[in-house]
């Protein structure tokens, strides 16, 4: 019987190593590794960006991510899972977000890595405020993807 995929998601309220990360996702049963990094651009619809700062609902957003690493793990072929999403002030080229996916092949890893961002965008209680060059400041409420594949108006992070 295969052992229970690693599923953790985390919030970090600093910035953080994708390395040791990573590490914890290797498994002899796992042929394939996928990730994803989310940082923080420069622009936003045209309007030069300073920097950002995300907010969340610490226990409903642990909980709702853990739920659909957990999610992952039972819905696709992979060893392990594991999201971490930045809260707080981040600046220019940042990493806001990071999901890793193991698995035994390559099809199951990505699958699983664009599964996992899509529904934590869609579903994880945390609010982007970004600040613009120009002083002003906007709260930005994510968009989820309609159609398996689409890509969402407005992107990670």
């Amino acid at each position: 019987m295969p052992a229970k995929p690693h599923a953790k998601f985390e919030l970090a309220s600093a910035p953080f190593e994708v390395a040791p990360l990573r590490a914890r996702l290797l498994d002899d049963a796992a042929g394939a590794y996928a990730s994803f990094e989310g940082w923080v651009r420069n622009h936003n619809e045209g309007r030069p960006v300073h920097g950002l700062m995300y907010e969340a609902y610490t226990a409903l957003a642990e909980a709702e991510g853990q739920r659909i690493v957990e999610e992952a793990a039972q819905r696709f072929a992979i060893t392990g899972v594991h999201c971490v999403h930045r809260t707080g002030e981040l600046a220019i080229g940042e990493l806001a977000v990071w999901v890793g996916v193991g698995a035994g092949h390559r099809d199951a890893a990505f699958a699983a890595c664009r599964w996992v961002i899509d529904e934590v965008k869609a579903r994880v209680p945390i609010w982007k405020h970004e600040r613009y060059a120009d002083g002003d400041r906007q709260w930005l409420h994510p968009v989820a993807a309609t159609t398996e594949g689409s890509t969402p108006k407005e992107d990670t992070p």
